[in-house]
């Protein structure tokens, strides 16, 4: 174990040195992102499977985001410190005796997420990054059901929930300052994300 550690260490020392001799020295970043099937996707797709069971059913799922926006301030040059914001939306017909009835409602979620982050820089040049990032927070999710029939009282929820972002494999290219990255890994921005990132 100790010897793990000894080489993690040497490597981070070693990338410091690197880019110190390349003299990239931004301190921050902003991002923008898309990405797709999140973790309150996945959520509401396990919901839409109990409701099945129960014969409830649903049709025309439209779903939007998330849509993140984050900030990092360095440290030093291999971790850097801030937080997400990402949003996404899902609407879906309801159907609550089967199709053959007609559409009963609409169900409509919209999640808001804030988690602070870290991001760890394992390789940074001038035009060219590697790194993997890590975000822990909280999600609020409202859900409203608009039933077609009065027989039914419309629906509106709103819930607080832990959430996450795991992004095990980050790969960033262009100019020093403007760059387009990919992500990839598991959480509520999404298993897989592309945007845009300034460095300055």
């Amino acid at each position: 174990m100790k010897k793990i550690l000894l080489m993690v260490v040497a490597a981070m020392m070693a990338t410091t040195s690197v880019n110190a001799q390349n003299g990239y020295d931004t301190k921050q970043e902003v991002a923008v992102s898309l990405g797709g099937l999140s973790n309150s996707d996945i959520i509401n797709a396990f919901e839409t499977i109990g409701g099945a069971m129960v014969g409830v059913t649903t049709d025309n799922e439209s779903f939007f985001g998330p849509v993140s926006v984050e900030y990092f301030y360095h440290l030093n040059p291999w971790l850097g410190v801030g937080g997400i914001i990402a949003y996404g939306q899902m609407s879906q017909d309801l159907f609550l005796a089967g199709k053959k009835n007609g559409k009963d409602g609409e169900i409509k979620n919209h999640y808001t997420t804030l988690m602070p982050a870290v991001k760890f820089d394992w390789l940074r040049k001038s035009h060219f990054g590697v790194y993997s990032k890590l975000a822990i927070g909280a999600t609020l999710r409202n859900e409203k059901i608009d039933y077609d029939s009065a027989n039914y009282d419309d629906h509106d929820d709103t819930s607080l929930h832990v959430n996450w972002q795991l992004s095990l494999l980050g790969l960033e290219a262009g100019s020093r300052q403007l760059r387009g990255f990919l992500e990839l890994g598991t959480g509520e921005q999404g298993i897989a994300l592309i945007g845009l990132r300034y460095k300055f």
